[in-house]
């Protein structure tokens, strides 16, 4: 089935990108958005799929991203060789003009009417250190009810890691937003402190967006494994930062005690 209507949630690791998916999914009506395009080890769709075409390609993204009513959902986030490398595949799509003038166009062609949402997290630090926590416990996704599967994470810190993704989630956020420049996009921006405190509003939010509009919400009860409590205090002294006046050693002793308040389920 070909969509009338598609979207991409955009987004770096530890977002709230698979929660809003979940909760989207669970609606019946607006895609069934996963990670379609993600194949870490061949880059390969067609492999992946055991598709032998193009189009066959395409057809099967189709089918398993998209609802009954037409809706196609998916989630990506941006980093290479895999964007280039997936573009590329996109280009043998039939329909695809031969000469684009932008990415967006390469895409446009693949997922027909297609709206963008973008996930961000205001609190670097605490997405870096949360990035951190989920690699080091295996541990990415908990249901309600579920107890943690992580031990005391207090011997697992270590500053160059945790430093290495927030630069990595910064650098993934930049590429997505020249993405979006290029292609003169305006997405709808999610930021996961305010999707945490407020989630059927931001959920209605998206779904007003992209102009879908059901009876009755069924939300999702999946919820993230982020360490995040809203309307919580940080877990480190205000002050003893204000007066910090290195801002490397400021931003080392942030990550330091933002590990010791999730570490310890904060």
């Amino acid at each position: 089935m070909r969509p009338i209507l598609s979207y991409i949630i955009w987004f770096s690791q530890r977002t709230g990108s698979t929660l809003l998916c979940q909760a989207l999914a669970s609606t019946g009506i607006a895609g069934k958005p996963q990670e379609w395009l993600h194949d870490p080890e061949t880059f390969d769709l067609c492999r992946r799929y055991k598709v032998g075409t193009p189009e066959a390609l395409q057809k099967t993204l189709w089918e398993l991203g998209t609802t009954p009513n037409g809706v196609f959902g998916l989630k990506l986030s941006m980093s290479e060789p895999h964007h280039t490398r997936m573009l590329d595949q996109f280009r043998q799509f039939p329909g695809c003009p031969p000469h684009p003038q932008c990415r967006a166009e390469v895409w446009e062609s693949a997922f027909p009417h297609c709206q963008h949402i973008f996930m961000t997290r205001r609190n670097k630090v605490r997405l870096a250190v949360s990035w951190w926590k989920a690699i080091t416990s295996a541990e990415w996704h908990r249901k309600t009810g579920e107890p943690s599967r992580s031990a005391d994470m207090q011997d697992a810190y270590r500053f160059d890691a945790i430093a290495h993704l927030l630069l990595e989630a910064c650098l993934r956020e930049a590429a997505i937003q020249e993405f979006f420049t290029e292609g003169g996009i305006v997405p709808l921006t999610i930021v996961y402190e305010d999707f945490i405190a407020d989630y059927a509003g931001t959920v209605q939010r998206v779904l007003d967006f992209l102009g879908v509009f059901p009876i009755c919400i069924k939300l999702s009860c999946l919820t993230h494994n982020h360490g995040f409590r809203p309307q919580a205090r940080p877990p480190y002294n205000t002050r003893i930062l204000q007066s910090t006046g290195d801002s490397f050693g400021a931003f080392f002793f942030v990550c330091r005690a933002t590990w010791g308040g999730l570490a310890r389920g904060r």
